[in-house]
Formats: structure tokens, C-alpha cells, sequence
């Protein structure tokens, strides 16, 4: 069935129509053997606050950005390999159910379905993808031997600096997040830069835990240094997307996703 679909008129239909709704800030998305799976809103934890985001799962690759527009406009699109992810359910927690964790080498995180039918359904398709690749491929997931990306701790889960449990976070004293283990961090905890390779080519920002265990791997294995000896004093260079203001008329996770493929 999935052979039939990739090369039908209607895929190619939707594949353009994705890439209409990203247009020119979006990567082109139409390449031979390429299936659109499915489609839907989905609830992401973001660093402040839980933000609705529109998903495509493709047969190699899972799509996601922010809702300009329901159903006609997005925008910050994102794309992870498929070969790369794994999934984690995650326990219902008050208000936040039917969540999950999508993690990978590149980005990590938790996203929220509106039932429980529809995380199971989301979770399945994603999961056939990601075994149907890896054994079209004949090989492992790249996670068995690389380090996953962290999901990041919401800022709304620390008050106080998670490093060196002192430090109180208020409108003048900001909150930073550790790329290598993703706790929450005052200024000068997170104060010093790594490269990790998977997740972005500039150094990134890493808490002093982590600092000093990459330090000490790097004197093991010279070879693999990827430190950065100054200080930060601007940016990271980390996504910043999930901070910023959202457009008006956004999407609603109450949506029903959309599979093309039984």
C-alpha cells in the first residue's frame, strides 16, 4: 500500500501543499519515494509554556513548526530524521496528558495529543517509520551509540538554579538551560561553551556539571576535544523559537490528526 501511495497524484498533492504552507522560510520537501504519513496539532512543551505546533510525519522524516495560520500558513520549520528518533511515553501529570518524548541526537521533547487514542496512533505511525527505515537500511539507530539531545526542564520547574541549588532566578537574574543535560541554570553556572557536534556546529552552552565531565572525557581522548575555553557572553546560537511571540490565530490541538497510510 505504502508503494502505491508515494507515487500517487495525491501524495504529490499534499507534499506540495506542506511546502505552500512553509514557503519560503521552509526546506523543499518533495523528493522521489517520499510519503506523507499523517498530519496534526500537537501540544509541545516549550520552555515556558506548553504551545501548539502543526506536525507531518513523512516516511524518512518528521516535520514540525509553529502555527501561523491553521491549515495555511507556518512558519520555523523544524526537521528531524527519523532514523534518529526514538519515542518515551511520559505519565499523564495533572492537566498535561497523553504526552510522549520525541528524542534525538539534534533535539529532544515532549509533545502533548488531545486523547489517548490519538498519542497511541501518533506513537505507532512514528514508530512503523522509524523500523520500517532502519531495517530498509539494515542498520541501528544512531542513538545506541550517540548521546540524545536532552529534553530541556521547563523554566516553570525551577525556581532556583538546579547547579548549584543557591542562585534564586528573577526578572534580572535569568534562567539558562544546559544543552548537554538540559537542568536550568543561573548565569554563571552556565557560564562556559562545548561544541556538541549533533546538536549545532557553534559552541553551546553547558552547565558546570557538564563542563567538567566533558573536560575530563577530553583529557582521556585529546583526539575528540570540542571545547571552547572563553566564556559566554552573548547567544548560544540554540533554537529560540519556542520564546518568542506567537502569531495571532494559531492553531488548537483539538484538531484530529490525519493519516494517509493504514
Amino acid at each position: 500500500m505504502a508503494d502505491r501511495l508515494v507515487n500517487s497524484e495525491a501524495n504529490a498533492r499534499r507534499i506540495m501543499f506542506v511546502e505552500s504552507c512553509f514557503g519560503s522560510s521552509g526546506q523543499p520537501l518533495a523528493i522521489p519515494n517520499r510519503l506523507l504519513v499523517g498530519e496534526g496539532v500537537l501540544t509541545k512543551m516549550c520552555r515556558k509554556k506548553p504551545k501548539p505546533r502543526q506536525f507531518f510525519l513523512f516516511n524518512d522524516i518528521l516535520v514540525y513548526g509553529n502555527v501561523v495560520l491553521s491549515k495555511k500558513k507556518y512558519n520555523k520549520q523544524h526537521i528531524l530524521q527519523l532514523e534518529n528518533v526514538k519515542l518515551q511515553s511520559v505519565p499523564d501529570d495533572g492537566a498535561l496528558c497523553n504526552g510522549w518524548q520525541i528524542i534525538s541526537p539534534s533535539k529532544s521533547f515532549t509533545v502533548y495529543a488531545a486523547t489517548a487514542m490519538e498519542k497511541s496512533e501518533w506513537m505507532a505511525h512514528i514508530n512503523k517509520c522509524v523500523q520500517d527505515l532502519l531495517t530498509k537500511h539494515g542498520r541501528k539507530s544512531i542513538l545506541a551509540t550517540t548521546d540524545p539531545s536532552p529534553v530541556w526542564v521547563p523554566d516553570s520547574d525551577a525556581s532556583t538554579c538546579m547547579c548549584c541549588q543557591r542562585s534564586e532566578f528573577s526578572l534580572v537574574n535569568r534562567r539558562h538551560h544546559c544543552r548537554k543535560c538540559g537542568i536550568v541554570c543561573c548565569g554563571p553556572c552556565a557560564s562556559r561553551r562545548w561544541v556538541l557536534p549533533h546538536q549545532s556546529a557553534k559552541p553551546l552552552r553547558v552547565c558546570a556539571v557538564c563542563y567538567d565531565k566533558l573536560s575530563c572525557s577530553e583529557e582521556t581522548n585529546p583526539a575528540q576535544s570540542n571545547s571552547v575555553n572563553n566564556k559566554i557572553t552573548e547567544s548560544s546560537g540554540e533554537d529560540s523559537s519556542d520564546s518568542e511571540t506567537e502569531a495571532a490565530n494559531n492553531g488548537s490541538s483539538g484538531d484530529q490528526p490525519t493519516f494517509y497510510e493504514g
